[in-house]
């Protein structure tokens, strides 16, 4: 599958950096059509729950799913007779579902503060300064040339496609290297001890959603009042 953003990165951590973005951006087409089921999700205990309620339990389900991901890919990298190929495939296999969790929290949160994100690469801007945390941010306002609180609304409104290429050209050359080093993070696993695998593959998930939480939160600001009369998210 064409990323669209290719930026030439070289094989970082065992992982080519194509590969990488390819896993992002099958994440970012997968993950998108989710988002409304995903709010509604986070809505079932009280359909009446306000955006500023919804939120936070949007980032406790992402935060437990993470980590829940992280600790069993690690365990069962580091059990007993799982051998080299075994843990690399299960690694593999865990970036791609901590990348799918990471995209559908980074867009649901988009869309609960009223940003609807239409286009791909306002939809990768949005996922990989979220996961990059304030080097993403930071980031976004440099090559944007804009400053100011919440990137988040700003990006999706005021700047153009081609700023945006830009942009995601940046952030892609540090997502590589920030998710090749957490994939050698979670295949330390398979050489840990049984139990402390776990450990390690949890730990490395729930520090990655801790700074994903923290990220989305500056990236919109404080949560709308209520949500729009008549929208979908508020049946």
């Amino acid at each position: 599958m064409a990323t669209g953003f290719s930026d030439g990165s070289e094989p970082d951590g065992g992982i080519r950096g194509q590969r990488v973005l390819d896993l992002l951006d099958r994440a970012i087409e997968v993950q998108g059509s989710l988002v409304l089921k995903n709010i509604a999700r986070a809505r079932r205990r009280n359909p009446e729950a306000t955006p500023a309620e919804v939120i936070p339990s949007l980032e406790r389900m992402y935060v437990s799913a993470l980590t829940g991901t992280g600790a069993a890919v690690g365990g069962s990298a580091a059990a007993p007779g799982v051998g080299t190929a075994v843990a690399l495939a299960l690694s593999a296999g865990e970036a791609l579902s901590s990348l799918e969790l990471s995209a559908l929290f980074a867009l649901s949160i988009a869309e609960v503060h009223g940003v609807s994100i239409d286009e791909v690469e306002r939809r990768r801007t949005i996922v990989m300064g979220i996961l990059l945390g304030g080097s993403g941010s930071g980031t976004i306002s440099k090559v944007a040339e804009r400053t100011g609180q919440h990137w988040g609304r700003q990006v999706v409104a005021k700047v153009p496609v081609e700023t945006l290429r830009r942009i995601n050209g940046v952030l892609g050359k540090n997502f590589v290297t920030k998710y090749g080093t957490k994939q050698g993070i979670v295949v330390l696993g398979r050489v840990a001890p049984f139990g402390i695998g776990a450990v390690i593959g949890g730990g490395a998930n729930a520090a990655l959603a801790a700074l994903a939480v923290r990220a989305g939160r500056r990236a919109f600001g404080p949560p709308p009042v209520s949500w729009p009369a008549g929208d979908s998210r508020a049946s």
